[in-house]
């Protein structure tokens, strides 16, 4: 890349951002390429170096096959793009009681990713892998290694995009500027209706994702 572009690290909290395109009941916009969503939020003379995505595999409860399918679908999609890295935390079980009633049932709670995101960030800031990092997040609890980050490495800029419906008001003091993502950006940024992966298996856009 030329010495003269300003490198650019994406990093997106995946459930953050999941659940800001629910909330707005933007399940058309699920089949998101984050490569090319992440171009998108570029401005001139910026280059995309990396896109960090961060999630967890959703665990069976016996009745949500389809949204394990439909997930695992989207992650192999991903799974195409070259600049993209997929990391991975996982859901850890947690038994939870009605007030109303007494009673209880087993609830997960998703855990590492923000600690994920904030090992990377540092990691590709030391390595010095950007000049501008790009934060997809609405999560509060991402303000402290922002402050840590901002603090040890003065001259990189780092950037909060907050996802639709998502948004934090220590995030986006703790960043250099901050802006939410327009539904434009995200219809112009999504993947074919048809992905094929390497070994040549086509994977197909769920049918209730449109």
């Amino acid at each position: 890349m030329n010495v003269n572009v300003n490198r650019v690290c994406v990093y997106v909290d995946g459930f953050n951002l999941y659940f800001g395109l629910k909330s707005k009941g933007w399940r058309k916009h699920y089949w998101l390429n984050l490569e090319a969503l992440s171009t998108s939020l570029l401005k001139a003379g910026q280059g995309l170096e990396a896109v960090h995505y961060f999630t967890s595999r959703i665990r069976t409860n016996g009745s949500n096959q389809k949204n394990m399918h439909r997930q695992t679908c989207y992650l192999e999609a991903l799974g195409t793009l070259q600049s993209l890295e997929i990391h991975f935390g996982h859901f850890l079980e947690k038994q939870r009681m009605c007030r109303s009633c007494g009673g209880t049932w087993t609830g997960y709670k998703e855990k590492m990713t923000d600690v994920n995101i904030a090992v990377q960030m540092m990691k590709d800031a030391f390595a010095d892998n950007f000049d501008t990092a790009i934060l997809i997040s609405g999560d509060s609890d991402l303000t402290s290694p922002l402050r840590t980050l901002r603090q040890q490495f003065p001259g990189k800029r780092l950037i909060v995009a907050f996802p639709p419906g998502r948004n934090s008001a220590e995030l986006s003091k703790a960043a250099h500027g901050f802006f939410t993502i327009g539904e434009a950006n995200l219809r112009q940024s999504q993947l074919a209706q048809q992905v094929v992966r390497q070994d040549g298996f086509v994977l197909n856009r769920p049918a209730t994702w449109k």
